[in-house]
């Protein structure tokens, strides 16, 4: 483990690896985001239910997982390096004024951060090439800005390679679940971390995001890590297989 980074389980290769960049609210002591420590609670913070759901895989599947291991408001993952919501000033109408930063300081919360997390993941998937990557992340049940309810459990997103997104969606519909492909967002348009690891060096993977208010307790988590575990295996087999 390292500020940036955790790892469970053991990667290897031609297994299945998690990624899960917003995995942690962690805010280590000498940062000071100057918000209120209610919101590091919050979706703004950390998506909500994704680490617990990869300590389930990772323990009942024998899977590995890459988490985030500092909050998305210390900095961002899944963005490139000159975005300005890689260490966002603003998030979901909220100031956050400990990221009001000089370009020197900008440099060294990156270099700190955001620069060995994606280093540690290109060498364990260079090390370890995984026959699988799960981008997981997780969604509110509602935009802020809406009272009205987002209908999908979960969505599967993907850019340019959709290999396993076509496999997956089927097979966890068949489930029961209401899938959004592509939906609540597109992963065309937010997709930095596979597009930098994954589709640039041609790893099958495809995202997941399942809703907040599904995986935000113990019983929630262990459902959907049980609901995951065979979509993942079978998604593998059909890559494999053709």
């Amino acid at each position: 483990m390292s500020e940036a980074y955790r790892i469970l389980g053991t990667p290897r290769a031609g297994g299945i690896l998690i990624v899960a960049d917003h995995a942690s609210n962690r805010v280590p002591e000498d940062i000071d985001l100057g918000i209120d420590p209610t919101l590091l609670d919050q979706h703004i913070a950390i998506d909500i239910g994704v680490a617990e759901v990869a300590e389930f895989l990772v323990r009942e599947t024998g899977c590995a997982a890459f988490l985030g291991n500092v909050s998305r408001l210390v900095c961002d993952f899944n963005r490139d390096e000159d975005q300005p919501g890689t260490i966002p000033a603003t998030s979901d109408g909220h100031a956050i004024p400990g990221n009001e930063l000089c370009d020197t300081a900008r440099e060294a919360r990156l270099a700190r951060f955001f620069f060995p997390y994606h280093n540690a993941l290109a060498a364990l998937l260079a090390e370890h090439p995984p026959a699988l990557i799960l981008s997981l992340y997780s969604f509110t049940p509602r935009l802020a800005s809406s009272d009205e309810p987002r209908p999908w459990h979960c969505g599967v997103l993907y850019n340019e390679d959709e290999r396993a997104a076509r496999l997956a969606i089927p097979l966890i519909e068949q489930r029961g679940m209401i899938v959004g492909d592509q939906l609540p967002y597109s992963g065309k348009l937010l997709n930095a971390t596979m597009n930098r690891h994954a589709e640039a060096n041609g790893h099958p993977y495809f995202g997941l995001e399942v809703r907040q208010d599904l995986i935000g307790d113990a019983v929630g988590q262990a459902r959907w890590a049980a609901l995951i575990a065979p979509v993942l295996d079978r998604v593998v087999q059909q890559l494999q297989h053709g």
